[in-house]
């Protein structure tokens, strides 16, 4: 358990957190620890400095947070850059070096025992296809400590990477976990039946409402409200739904008087919500309203180091499902595994292992039980040089177990160093 902490903020363009979303686009930091968070408006062109010093703009009295701990600059472009603290900053979980180093609004900053993320306008150019994914203990902590959080949680990522997973955690890691989790899927419903299972309706309101119904709204009083899919919502339902989180009050269709709410709304999207809002079918001031912070769960293509242990996992949930020991995975199997690129991501993952202990019927689970059709070889892929990297680390350098994994030779593995000028690793020892 960490030491409680207490926060102060400069008073200049300073919010407590009362959760106003501000100006559409306006820029923003969130510093999550656990004692609290800390929201603060930001100017673009000005410098902020983090730290528990008094004259710091975002100060924040924590022991592992050093005095004059980080500086942010805002550009264009975000830079950050730690100022020679005690425990460091990392970026996604990689220590900082020296000077200043680009920023952007789908990283995580680890500041002490805090974390910090930025959104809005930061004059960041294109910086969502380099970033590289945190690990998953980084990714863990900060689900943890937004979840100890009031903000309201937008997670995004590809379908299938597991969104709803994490609203769980989210949930039952939060204040809130004695309370109902209640989910929604924006796009099961057509617009009249949306409105009536989000929001309820009183008896004679329409044709064939012979009682009061509770919406879900009401239905999640003292939990959390997890809209999935929350793009595919119509215009006139966003407005409504931002009308109800800025009241804290929802009107049952047919109602004459509003009915509080006590929730924590949690939302996911595989849409990009920048392009929606450039296109007009997503409003820019319902965005700030449910993206208090944001949660971006990459795709499996880019956890590769995932892709083993979640795999011998669901195979585990299958034999265990089956009242028998689980099969051991062979080198080749493996490599398949790994190469694949799982567009369907840890739903596919979980589809395919399901189906290969069904087929290997207690054997060893070879290539053949995966029944994937993508052609063998790493020659192909266009993140051929992750793989290898991922195979090597796997296998901690030992390059006879790598090119096993990977499904090649030893030569072809070799020749591939090469080719992506990777140092030759030596097999570690113990």
């Amino acid at each position: 358990m960490l030491v409680p902490a207490v926060a102060r903020l400069s008073e200049e363009k300073t919010r407590s957190h009362t959760f106003d979303p501000g100006p559409p686009g306006r820029p923003r930091a969130t510093f999550v620890w656990e004692g609290g968070t800390v929201v603060r408006d930001l100017d673009v062109g000005r410098d902020i400095v983090i730290g528990r010093a008094e004259e710091c703009d975002i100060q924040i009295l924590h022991p592992s947070v050093s005095r004059k701990h980080a500086r942010l600059r805002l550009g264009p472009p975000l830079m950050i850059e730690d100022l020679g603290s005690s425990n460091g900053t990392r970026i996604d979980g990689v220590p900082m070096g020296e000077g200043s180093q680009p920023f952007g609004p789908n990283q995580i900053a680890e500041i002490g025992a805090g974390f910090l993320i930025v959104r809005g306008d930061v004059g960041v150019t294109g910086p969502k296809a380099s970033l590289s994914a945190p690990s998953p203990e980084v990714e863990d902590h900060f689900l943890s400590l937004i979840a100890k959080s009031p903000l309201s949680v937008l997670i995004v990522g590809e379908t299938g990477v597991g969104k709803e997973r994490a609203a769980e955690k989210l949930h039952l890691r939060s204040p809130r976990a004695a309370g109902p989790l209640v989910r929604l899927n924006c796009a099961a419903f057509p617009q009249t039946l949306l409105e009536a299972e989000l929001f309820g309706y009183e008896k004679g309101a329409f044709t064939g409402a012979v009682q009061r119904k509770l919406g879900l709204v009401e239905t999640a009083y003292g939990g959390t409200l997890f809209l999935d899919e929350v793009a595919e919502m119509p215009p006139t339902m966003q407005a409504a739904l931002l009308r109800m989180l800025e009241a804290r009050q929802v009107l049952r269709i047919g109602g004459l008087k509003p009915v509080d709410v006590d929730i924590r709304v949690v939302s996911a999207t595989h849409r990009d919500l920048d392009a929606a809002i450039a296109a007009g079918s997503f409003r820019r001031d319902l965005y700030y309203r449910l993206a208090g912070a944001t949660v971006r769960i990459p795709p499996l293509r880019a956890r590769r180091p995932r892709i083993l242990p979640l795999a011998k996992g669901f195979l585990d949930d299958a034999a265990r499902a089956a009242g028998v020991a689980a099969p051991s995975i062979t080198s080749r199997a493996q490599g398949r595994l790994l190469q694949h690129p799982w567009y369907g991501n840890v739903r596919e993952l979980r589809s395919v292992m399901e189906r290969a202990f069904a087929l290997c019927e207690g054997r060893a689970l070879e290539p053949a039980h995966l029944l994937l059709d993508d052609a063998p070889g790493v020659a192909h892929e266009p993140d051929e040089r992750q793989q290898i990297l991922d195979a090597l680390e796997a296998s901690e350098g030992n390059q006879t177990r790598a090119a096993e994994i990977l499904g090649v030779s030893r030569r072809t593995l070799i020749n591939r160093l090469e080719e992506y000028d990777l140092p030759r690793p030596r097999k570690r020892t113990r």
